[in-house]
């Protein structure tokens, strides 16, 4: 398997991945500061296409993407990469397409066991951060949107 192959795999998250495989780190500009800030954070893949949302409330990496939208996916749990990319908005009918499948996730016994209650879909509707992943790399979009999700 080559590193693209790897990172592919990396790439190809689905309902079945687990908390490892879906588990990066980014790396965002501070809002005010400017300054790195790297934080471990769940991605999310729905439609061939990548997320990063959160629990309801403010999130700084959420407000740091909104002042400057570039970032860097650091890929870990069997494969090393660092990828540029940029955080885009998303509409209304993504939104809620993109929040049903992270609930389906998030409300699974196994995932729910560690957190205080079941997570509504009004709430995180209307409360959660979210952004699509773009990365910069046509070859990594394309490569890890033909493997199976």
């Amino acid at each position: 398997m080559t590193v693209d192959d790897a990172v592919a795999r990396a790439l190809a998250i689905g309902p079945d991945s687990s908390a490892a495989e879906r588990t990066i780190d980014i790396t965002t500009l501070g809002a005010r500061s400017g300054i790195a800030r790297r934080i471990e954070i769940w991605f999310h893949r729905v439609d061939g296409c990548w997320y990063l949302t959160g629990m309801p409330g403010p999130r700084n990496w959420y407000a740091n993407l909104q002042a400057n939208p570039r970032f860097v996916v650091h890929l870990k749990h069997g494969v090393t990469a660092d990828l540029p990319a940029t955080a885009a908005p998303v509409d209304e009918p993504t939104r809620r397409r993109v929040i049903t499948a992270v609930l389906d996730l998030q409300n699974r016994p196994e995932i729910a066991a560690r957190v205080s209650r079941r997570q509504n879909f009004d709430e995180w509707f209307a409360y959660s951060p979210l952004v699509e992943i773009v990365f910069d790399d046509v070859t990594v979009r394309t490569a890890s949107s033909t493997q199976p999700a």
